[in-house]
């Protein structure tokens, strides 16, 4: 772990989602962060004490799931699927799918197997997988703020994490989707799925993976930023700002099922220029808690002083 000192900085941008503005200043405390994303070794030794078993390794309950088919009543998770050419952007479906059988242990499906990535993030953990594990280690989940002050990496406002040019001199700094999603990968980084930890340069915390390779949970529930009203002629930034309430989180697309939502931060490697500019410490997206997918992990945070 690292840990960053507390301080204020501008979260937020104006620049590219509605969702991350406005730009407000606020402040964090201290707090110590994993240099880099929980990894697939990580994860086995948790499982391994344990015998714990993620929730996509459980057979979802259709009472739960009002208009589910059965037949996808089954153990699995999410998996993305390049497709053979354009589609509509607006249609997930078309690179998403279902795929029984994959899990942490089976991240690209059913016949492949973690042990063969020990050093790559751990993929299929939904909300509570990130916090049972997080438990175990006696750590936590970092809240919205913390995970963007240190994806930062003191670099007060600017777009990406090492300054306002996504590829400078044409260097990749980060594992995202290089070419017209989601069909037309040009791996200039090297990767199509997920890279080993480490394998782009640390920013200036000393932290690794905070832009691209997996989206990582928070603890913050999903809305849209709040400004916080200061008494008049007072000095002071709000400190250690939380996310939005439960039932705030909830998606007006689904009324029909009522499950809450948390922050997720930094993008993937499925981020493209064209579609979900979200490779940034700004960018921020709602992901339904039980949900598990082949490019959403996780790290962890220890709150106080050095």
């Amino acid at each position: 772990m690292r840990f960053v000192a507390g301080g204020a900085f501008l979260m937020g941008s104006d620049r590219f989602y509605p969702e991350e503005a406005p730009v407000r200043r606020v402040q964090v405390d201290g707090f110590w962060i994993d240099e880099t994303p929980v990894t697939n070794r990580e994860f086995a030794r948790f499982v391994e004490a344990t015998g714990y078993r993620t929730l996509a390794e459980i057979a979802p309950d259709p009472k739960d799931y009002p208009g589910m088919d059965p037949a996808l009543a089954q153990a699995g998770s999410l998996l993305f699927r390049r497709t053979s050419g354009p589609v509509d952007l607006g249609d997930y479906s078309q690179w998403w799918s279902f795929s029984i059988g994959a899990d942490w242990r089976h991240p690209h499906g059913p016949d492949s197997h973690a042990d063969d990535l020990p050093d790559h993030p751990v993929v299929h953990v939904a909300y509570q997988d990130a916090e049972a594990y997080a438990r175990w280690a006696g750590k936590g989940l970092p809240t919205e703020a913390e995970w963007e002050y240190a994806a930062r990496g003191g670099l007060d406002g600017a777009d990406y994490a090492w300054g306002d040019s996504l590829a400078p001199e044409g260097r990749m700094l980060a594992n995202y989707w290089q070419g017209a999603f989601p069909y037309g990968n040009t791996l200039e980084d090297g990767y199509e799925r997920t890279s080993p930890v480490r394998t782009y340069p640390a920013n200036g915390h000393g932290l690794y993976d905070m832009i691209g390779n997996v989206w990582e949970w928070t603890v913050d529930w999903f809305a849209q930023p709040r400004i916080e009203r200061k008494a008049k002629g007072s000095c002071c930034v709000p400190s250690n700002p939380r996310g939005g309430s439960r039932r705030e989180s909830l998606d007006p697309a689904t009324p029909h099922i009522s499950i809450p939502r948390k922050v997720l931060k930094g993008g993937s490697h499925l981020c493209a220029p064209n579609y979900c500019q979200r490779y940034r410490p700004a960018a921020r997206h709602p992901q339904a808690v039980d949900s598990a997918t082949s490019h959403i992990g996780f790290r962890c945070i220890i709150r106080g002083r050095k």
